[in-house]
């Protein structure tokens, strides 16, 4: 279907947070997802990614991760010098101040006419992936998914050690978990460490691996892989189709 497309912005811990909207151009009801992007914040290779979930009929919620450090507006080019920056702003944001994010995202959706307020998820890439995972800890949102999410193993987020694979228990929905296992920064025993602690504490998930890198699914890198990424994309709408819309 359709997609329309807005900027709009959200008063949080008084700093303007941009949101990028994406939603079927057709009025009703649909679920909302909380879209996190990766370090980056919302290039085109992020909103087209938004535009595509949208057309299968979700109202698409991307905010900048780093509005309280950068100006409204900044993406961040995927250059070795962006990385750096990214990194630095991640450094700089506390994981309350995340959670504090998602949540506001989360109310702006169940308040929106166009969502269906009880049919909440989320998704993201990289350390977005881990805020999804986050995400999840929100007791209305009812299926995640963490695209090779960053530092979940780890407890790499922001300014202090987070505490995301303590808090698994907390988890009331589901989980769709998207690795590469060319992925340096989610390696082998890190994927392990994951799944042990999601069975631990008896977590639904679904775990998905492909002979992929990191960032496979950004089209503008050297990462990317068309054929995983189209294969994540299927696994990725099934999933929040069974969850949100078949329920």
């Amino acid at each position: 279907m359709q997609v329309k497309r807005q900027n709009i912005s959200l008063l949080v811990d008084d700093n303007a947070m941009r949101i990028y909207l994406a939603s079927p151009d057709k009025a009703g009801k649909y679920p909302g997802i909380l879209f996190y992007s990766d370090i980056y914040q919302l290039g085109s290779p992020i909103t087209r990614l938004a535009d595509h979930l949208a057309g299968y009929g979700f109202v698409v919620a991307a905010p900048e991760i780093y509005h309280r450090q950068l100006p409204l507006g900044t993406v961040i080019e995927p250059t070795d010098i962006g990385k750096i920056q990214g990194n630095e702003a991640a450094r700089k944001t506390t994981t309350s101040e995340f959670d504090t994010d998602a949540t506001a995202v989360i109310d702006f959706l169940s308040q929106d006419d166009g969502v269906a307020s009880d049919k909440i998820g989320a998704m993201g890439f990289c350390i977005g992936g881990h805020l999804a995972c986050r995400a999840a800890l929100h007791p209305q949102v009812k299926a995640s998914v963490c695209v090779y999410p960053t530092g979940i193993h780890s407890g790499k987020l922001g300014r202090e050690k987070a505490d995301t694979l303590d808090r698994l228990s907390e988890i009331q929905g589901e989980l769709l978990l998207i690795f590469g296992t060319l992925d340096p920064h989610v390696p082998e025993d890190g994927r392990i460490t994951i799944k042990k602690a999601l069975e631990k504490a008896e977590i639904r998930h679904i775990i998905k691996e492909y002979e992929a890198n990191h960032t496979f699914m950004r089209d503008d890198g050297y990462r990317f892989d068309p054929v995983a990424t189209d294969q994540a994309r299927g696994e990725i709408i099934s999933f929040l189709q069974s969850i949100l819309m078949n329920n």
